[in-house]
């Protein structure tokens, strides 16, 4: 298999909601405007508390410094498993649940923090760039490795990385299971057409920015039934949107395609206060079980909380699973 180090250096940011209002017109650019900015990686996720923006140098240009602005300090590299010329393998799970052992879990082991990003396509897993020593040494033996550069791809060695990174207590924070919290809304995963997408301009525009008041209280949300979630990315030129079903009610059916089984997915939400970016396994915690189940598993992280989408007819068991976990780790 073939593991790739793309050609991005991004930032991940998250936007307020009081704040939203000071960033739409960036916003807008980077989403429909391509031809006005030299952006290639952009991903917008609403979730309750915020919208967590991961974009590259060229698209963070674009968003001014503002108090409602957070930016984590590190530059990321996205990587991605390739498996035959295919982004496809043996297993019939699809999504993160194919990498979980092959990449999430030795990362995990080695003490590196990535941040997940599955969309309709394929799965990016961001590691900081400090960490890339580290994650090539790690996982050299299972892959291939490539550097892309300017739309060559270079195999990499490993730089002989003696000590890992066992640094910063991560080792200690490793074991924490975090509560998780499982939705009642029915979720798809989607694509579209880009030159499509003047189409369902006016929609997108109303469901991002105009869905939801900035008076919500976030937390009385958390307790709610249902959450808020919308996640929309424009990749190297592929559009990923993963939305509820009553979002999905508000564009036109013949625009948005998904997979032939047209399956639906239930979240799990991971965390009970804000994660941040420098534990380690958290990832690795929910996608391991996943892959011994050969449960198929999208994997959204944001600026506060993790999110795993699973087939809807696998959420009994993956719940079951889950407090199973939760039971083990209180009782050891």
């Amino acid at each position: 298999m073939d593991l790739h180090i793309l050609d991005h250096r991004l930032r991940v940011t998250s936007i307020s909601k009081s704040g939203l209002a000071n960033f739409t017109h960036p916003l807008i650019k980077l989403i429909f405007l391509r031809n006005r900015t030299r952006c290639k990686f952009f991903s917008l996720t609403e979730t309750p508390e915020n919208y967590t923006v991961v974009l590259d140098e060229e698209g963070f240009k674009e968003l001014q410094p503002s108090e409602h602005l957070q930016v984590e300090g590190s530059i990321w590299l996205p990587l991605n498993v390739v498996s035959n010329g295919n982004t496809s393998s043996s297993s019939q799970a699809v999504g993160v649940t194919k990498i979980a052992k092959s990449v999430i879990a030795p990362l995990a082991e080695q003490h590196v923090s990535v941040f997940m990003l599955s969309t309709y396509q394929t799965d990016f897993i961001l590691v900081r760039e400090q960490d890339l020593s580290v994650v090539i040494s790690t996982l050299e033996e299972e892959f291939n490795i490539y550097r892309e550069v300017a739309g060559e791809s270079t195999p990499v060695q490993s730089q002989n990385v003696s000590n890992g990174l066992h640094k910063n207590g991560k080792e200690a924070l490793q074991s924490t299971v975090h509560p998780v919290l499982i939705p009642l809304n029915q979720f798809c995963v989607m694509s579209l057409d880009p030159d499509t997408l003047p189409s369902i301009a006016t929609t997108l525009i109303d469901v991002l920015f105009y869905s939801s008041s900035p008076k919500e209280d976030p937390h009385s949300a958390q307790d709610m039934d249902c959450i808020k979630f919308f996640s929309f990315s424009l990749i190297d030129g592929y559009i990923s949107l993963v939305m509820d079903t009553e979002a999905q009610r508000r564009f036109p059916a013949d625009l948005l395609f998904t997979s032939s089984s047209g399956e639906l997915w239930r979240m799990v939400r991971i965390g009970g206060q804000p994660l941040g970016f420098d534990e380690c396994g958290i990832v690795a915690q929910i996608s391991r079980p996943l892959a011994d189940s050969d449960i198929s598993a999208y994997y959204i992280s944001t600026f506060s909380f993790d999110h795993a989408l699973v087939p809807e007819e696998d959420i009994v068991s993956v719940t079951d699973m889950l407090h199973h976990q939760r039971k083990e780790a209180s009782s050891s």
